[in-house]
Parts: C-alpha cells; sequence; structure tokens
C-alpha cells in the first residue's frame, strides 16, 4: 500500500523511529525518576508521590519480591487493582524484579479470575482489599501462594478506611508491608532484554475464554517512542498533568498515562472511582490539567455533569479518545466547554495499544481513527488477502515494533491472526481516504464494546447457556448513550416459565458488571445460516 498519510508528517514527525536508545522499559522509567525526582508524579486523595519517592519504594518491593518471595525474571505477577497509588509502586517494583505484569480487572467475577489466574500461572496476586473476596471464593483452585493486599491509602497517607480482607485469606501480607520489608535487603537488577515480556494483557475470545496477549519491553518502548516522535513539540516534558480516569489496568491507560507520561516526567492524577462525576470534577478543579484520556461515554458523562463546564480549560492542550469510537456530537461539545476536540487514536491490547492517531495539527473532528504513528504499517485486505484499493472496505492489518509477540500458549489463536509476513489481523473493517485517513466502518468479530470493553458475544452465550430453563441464546451490541453499546441477548426458552430477571441474575453471578445484558428479548428461534452459524446481521435488524 502507498502512504499518503506521510504527507502529513511533514518535517516535524520522522517515518521511523530509533528504539534502540532503551534497551527495556525499566531504563526508561529509571531515567524518567533520576530527571524528574522532585516533581509530583501521582495524586490520588489528596496525597502525593514524587518521581524519586515512587521509584525507591519500587525498588523496595523489587527486592522484597525477589528476596524473599524469589520471583525471577519472567515470572507472572497479578495485579488486581483501580486507580490507587498502589497500582504504579506495585508495577514498577514487579518490572524492576523482571517480573511479567498480568493485569487483572478488580470487577471480574470468580469464573473469570480463576481462568486468568490458571491461564497466567500465576503464583503471586497484587490485590485491593475490596477484592479479595472474589479471590478468596476461587484461590484454591489457582496456582496463586502469594497474597499482598493494598489499600486505597497506601502511599498516599490520607486516613482513608481500609476495607476487610476477605475470611481465608488471613496469610496475606499488606503492601506495605511487603515494602517496609523490602527496604533493607539487597536488590539485584536482573537484565532485561527487549524481547522479554512485561505484560500479559488479557483480550476477550471468541471461544468466550480471555487470551493473554505477550507483550515485550520492546513493544511498549516502541509505543512510547512513537507517541514522543508523533506529538513532538506539543509536549511539554516535566509541566504536563494528566487525569487518569481510565482504569490503568487497561492497555490504553496503563500505555499512555502510566508508562508514557512518566517518560515525560508528567504528574498523573489518579480517579479511583470515576463514576463518582460530581467528586471527579471536584479534584478536576484543584488541577490544571493539560491532558485528559478517556472513552467516549466518559467524556459524555462530564460534559453532563454540573459544575464541569465552570472550570479553568486554559491550560487544556489534549483531549485523547480511544477504547471505543468518539461520536462527533460529543466532540462538538466538548470543544464548546473546552476549547479543544477530542483527538482520537486507535489500537488494541495486542499492539501495545496504538496504531493510529489523528495528528496534532488539526484543529477539526473528521470521524477519523486518524495516520498511522510512525513505524507503523496499514495494510486493508479483503478475504482472499489481497489489499484493497483506497475507498474500499478491508480488513485493518497492522505490522510495526509495538505488535505483540503473540498470544500466551495459545500458539492456535496467534496463527489465526498472523499473517505470514507478520501482520496482526486486527478484526476491524476500514476504509482509508485519498488523504491518508483511516475510518473503521465495520467490525469483522462479533466483539461489543460497552464504555470501551470488548465484550464477546461467545462469552456471554456460554454463560447462559448454563442456567437451566435455556435452549440458547445469542447477543450483541445495541446503541446506549451512556455506555456507546450495551448488550442485548436474545434467550430461546425451554422453559416458559423463565423470565429476564432470572437471566440477569444469572448473568451478575458469572460476569463483570459490563458485560451483563441490559435489553433480553425471548424468541422461538434464532436465526441461523445453512451450517448452523448464528447470524446476527439478522439479529440487528429486528
Amino acid at each position: 500500500m502507498t502512504k499518503p498519510w506521510l504527507k502529513h508528517y511533514g518535517d516535524a514527525i520522522p517515518h521511523d523511529v530509533d528504539t534502540s536508545s532503551y534497551r527495556n522499559v525499566v531504563d526508561m522509567l529509571a531515567e524518567a525518576a533520576e530527571h524528574h525526582k522532585d516533581r509530583t508524579a501521582y495524586s490520588s486523595f489528596g496525597g502525593t508521590l514524587t518521581f524519586a519517592e515512587t521509584w525507591a519504594l519500587a525498588r523496595d518491593f523489587a527486592a522484597y519480591l525477589q528476596t524473599e518471595l524469589g520471583i525471577q525474571k519472567g515470572d507472572r505477577v497479578a495485579v488486581m487493582l483501580p486507580n490507587m497509588m498502589a497500582f504504579p509502586v506495585a508495577m514498577y517494583g514487579i518490572l524492576r524484579a523482571g517480573g511479567v505484569q498480568v493485569n487483572v480487572n478488580p470487577m471480574y467475577t470468580p469464573r473469570e479470575l480463576e481462568h486468568q489466574l490458571n491461564d497466567a500461572d500465576a503464583e503471586t496476586i497484587v490485590v485491593f482489599a475490596g477484592s479479595t473476596p472474589t479471590l478468596a471464593e476461587v484461590i484454591d483452585k489457582t496456582p496463586v501462594k502469594t497474597v499482598i493486599v493494598a489499600q486505597l491509602d497506601d502511599f498516599a497517607g490520607v486516613g482513608i478506611p481500609h476495607a476487610p480482607v476477605a475470611a481465608g485469606l488471613e496469610n496475606s501480607i499488606r503492601l506495605d508491608a511487603a515494602v517496609d520489608r523490602g527496604k533493607p535487603l539487597d536488590f539485584e537488577p536482573p537484565d532485561i532484554a527487549g524481547d522479554d515480556l512485561i505484560f500479559l494483557q488479557y483480550t476477550g475470545g471468541t471461544t468466550g475464554l480471555s487470551k493473554g496477549a505477550m507483550l515485550t519491553h520492546s513493544n511498549l518502548v516502541a509505543n512510547i517512542l512513537q507517541f514522543a516522535a508523533f506529538a513532538g513539540d506539543n509536549i511539554k516534558r516535566g509541566e504536563e498533568v494528566v487525569m487518569t480516569a481510565i482504569p490503568m489496568y487497561h492497555i490504553f491507560a496503563l500505555m499512555v498515562n502510566t508508562l508514557t507520561y512518566f517518560h515525560f516526567g508528567g504528574t498523573s492524577v489518579l480517579i479511583t472511582n470515576p463514576t463518582d462525576m460530581p467528586a471527579f470534577v471536584e479534584e478536576w478543579s484543584k488541577w490544571q490539567v493539560t491532558v485528559f484520556t478517556g472513552v467516549n461515554t466518559l467524556y459524555n458523562g462530564l460534559l453532563h455533569t454540573s459544575g464541569f463546564a465552570d472550570l479553568d480549560f486554559s491550560k487544556l492542550a489534549l483531549s485523547v479518545g480511544g477504547g471505543a469510537p468518539v461520536q462527533k456530537a460529543v466532540s462538538d461539545r466538548w470543544k464548546e466547554v473546552t476549547g479543544k476536540h477530542i483527538r482520537e487514536g486507535y489500537g488494541l491490547s495486542e499492539t501495545s495499544p496504538v496504531l493510529t492517531m489523528n495528528p496534532f495539527h488539526l484543529e477539526e473532528f473528521l470521524s477519523s481513527i486518524g495516520i498511522p504513528w510512525p513505524s507503523t504499517e496499514i495494510s486493508l485486505r479483503d478475504e482472499s488477502g489481497s489489499e484493497v484499493a483506497v475507498g474500499e472496505e478491508g480488513e485493518l492489518c497492522a505490522k510495526g515494533p509495538q505488535v505483540m509477540r503473540g498470544y500466551w500458549r495459545r500458539d492456535d489463536a496467534t496463527a489465526e491472526v498472523m499473517t505470514e509476513e507478520g501482520y496482526f489481523r486486527t478484526g476491524d473493517i476500514a476504509v482509508i481516504d485519498p488523504d491518508g485517513y483511516f475510518r473503521i466502518v465495520d467490525r469483522k468479530k462479533d466483539m461489543i464494546l460497552v464504555s470501551g470493553f470488548n465484550v464477546f458475544p461467545n462469552e456471554i452465550e456460554a454463560v447462559v447457556a448454563g442456567l437451566d430453563g435455556v435452549l440458547e441464546g445469542a447477543s450483541i451490541g445495541v446503541p446506549d448513550e451512556k455506555s456507546g453499546e450495551s448488550v442485548k441477548l436474545f434467550v430461546v426458552r425451554k422453559d416458559d416459565g423463565l423470565e429476564a430477571q432470572a437471566v440477569k441474575q444469572h448473568c451478575r453471578q458469572h460476569l463483570t458488571g459490563y458485560k451483563v445484558p441490559r435489553h433480553i428479548e425471548f424468541i422461538d428461534a434464532l436465526p441461523k445460516s445453512t451450517v448452523g452459524k448464528i447470524l446476527r446481521r439478522e439479529l440487528r435488524d429486528r
């Protein structure tokens, strides 16, 4: 494919990035911690940590992991935390020890948690106290041997009441205690190469079981440097204040907020519960925010919260939307209030995540995912694997240093998504216009996007199939004002007495909240092809 997007690079953006300046992410972080040591790195509930303090705590935790737990390079350590000060301390400690962080949604159900811990073969977990009841239900069915519990005010020192630790986890250790135990211990930094794993980032699967995308240090180094090259002088190193409301365990905030802006010397303001919009607005009012990242629903929620329009946005230079399509109406309203459009980007867990973004010089909203970042190859292909012409629809396939190594212990699944030339098949259908801008037009996969989170119909359907009274079911995404999409479930009953409430209750027991069907419709039969495949398009057209 020709690259019409390169004309938008001008002289400011290099066509390629040189990733050789950093061997691993730890080196990048260490450099930032030293250079910006006295600047505030994180703020949570009014407490703060400087770059130097964060890095020192991470060193102590790494020493504890290495010496007391015997964590070696490549060992998987699960982290099940919301946005709180413990997250970066635990994460940077794990990385310094050479561990592979397994990011876990703290809202997971027991079923989801059990699968992920077993699949990753994680023997250690750092978990929010409020999530310990879920862990307690399944820990005996997992490899976990060490439980490290974090509280909301750990390292913030603001006196927030502690959540109780679930019965059965009495042998756990507090995160702050583990850090204290590591402080007097020697620490031997492991030799971390670029191709060593840094994260297992789990993503939904068409089989109903999530798969761990293997991301390497080189993947993340590349994506950070691609961001830096693409942004150029638009980044004010050592001056940025980033509002971090999307979860840090999500690949979007993990790469952009938690790693990239630490590298830039930015201050990250952690929002633990962004659904409490009044409190969110109150926290924003205390800062001269320069960068905000979020999904469409988060932007829309803020715009409809009293007091938000009265905030001072004079320093807000960048608003980034990802995880789900940004609606033009929301971006237009955001500009009316803040003076800036939302700048949409695109990526996936498998691509660390960012592949494309709208250029910084644009002052308008294009309803586009933008143009590829430096060192990123995009090819649109038809069913036969041939490239399509400009203006024609094709599956978006990507190649670049940010593309994952593959799926953890799933060579079969890896082979399904990687071409012989090394392109990752995203499953999204896109077009490119003559000017070089890409636009997503459809999803090849049946994935549903709820507030930026991937929901795979097969997982929901597998859960529903376990309910007495259900013959079969099929789920689709339907438009939703608040979440972009919500799940609608079609159910064929074998028990006419089965009611929608019973179906929802069953789903709540086995699925994270955003996956639970909001709409349920009982039908006599599901539309199917001649080979028995559910025709979801017909369900969407009902």
